[in-house]
Parts: C-alpha cells; sequence; structure tokens
C-alpha cells in the first residue's frame, strides 16, 4: 500500500514554499499518496489539492494519513498528535514574507524535542523527513505507533499552550 500523506497549510495564509516542496519531492516518489490542503496559495503540479476541506474532510485526511506535513500550527500539531501521526513540520519565516513574525519558528524550537515532531526549516529537510519517515520498514514507519506517553504528551502541550498548570 502506498503511503499516504496529507499536506496542511492551515486557512489564513498561504504557504507555497512548503506545497512546492512536497509537490517537487513527490515527482520522484509516485507511490506516494499525497493530498494537500492549499488555502489560497498556488495549486501544486503533481499532487492532488484542494484550498479548503470542510472539518469532516480534514478530519478523515488526518486519521487516514501515514505522515502530516505542516506548517506550524498548534491546531495541526496537537490533532497530530492526539491521533499519533508523524508530523513534519516547517514554520513560516517572517523573513520570506510567509507571516507577520516568527512566532512559528519560536513554537518548533519550543517543541522539537517531541518524538513524533520532525522539524524541517527549508525543502531540502523536509525532502529528507519525508524519507526517512516513509524508509523504515518498507513504509510503515515505527513512528506510526502510538507510544504509551502520547496521551500525557498531548495534555502537556495543550495545557503549555493554554496556560494551563500541569496535573502532579
Amino acid at each position: 500500500m502506498a503511503p499516504r500523506i496529507f499536506v496542511t497549510v492551515g486557512t489564513q495564509l498561504p504557504f507555497d514554499r512548503l506545497v512546492g516542496a512536497v509537490d517537487a519531492w513527490a515527482a520522484t516518489r509516485p507511490h506516494a499518496d499525497v493530498f494537500a490542503q492549499i488555502g489560497s496559495g498556488t495549486p501544486p503540479c503533481r499532487i492532488a489539492s484542494a484550498a479548503t476541506v470542510d472539518p469532516v474532510r480534514f478530519a478523515d485526511c488526518m486519521r487516514r494519513a501515514d505522515v502530516v506535513v505542516a506548517h506550524a500550527g498548534m491546531g495541526t500539531i496537537l490533532t497530530a498528535l492526539d491521533l499519533g501521526k508523524p508530523v513534519v513540520v516547517m514554520p513560516r519565516r517572517a523573513a520570506l514574507g510567509e507571516h507577520r513574525n516568527e512566532h512559528q519558528r519560536a513554537t518548533v524550537e519550543r517543541l522539537a524535542h517531541l518524538d513524533a515532531l520532525h522539524v524541517a526549516e527549508d525543502e531540502h529537510t523536509l525532502a529528507q523527513r519525508l524519507d526517512a519517515l516513509l524508509a523504515v520498514d518498507a513504509g510503515q514507519s515505527a513512528a506510526l505507533a502510538p507510544s504509551p506517553a502520547r496521551l500525557e504528551l498531548v495534555r502537556s502541550v495543550s495545557a503549555f499552550v493554554l496556560g494551563e498548570a500541569l496535573p502532579c
């Protein structure tokens, strides 16, 4: 079975650098089943895409994905972690005109230690992260299996984001 990859850039801004990197990666990996939610960005040439997806389809794409590729939006990160999905995160960069400030880089710096979160600062690293995740055991990445600490991890990240105290 071909690996399923769900790409999402959120709903606020386009992220052509991310979508283009996955599109270029997919050009040499025709076995990959890639679908991208691209917002108002430029449609990719090789992968299936839609500007927006309704919440039901979004949830289905997340559940069915072997790997999620996304901007560094907390909603996407938390959803992927909650579902036990490895997520490759490329933060938007204000210096490249992709956002108003560097808060997405700060997000990945804070969360980079999480096992299921794979940070890609650039297009080359994104391709490497995808290859590494999909290469383990012929596309059955060990990262796909939920870890025993997953629920606690999601609770901790959620508490951090919401500014709540963690229970003892």
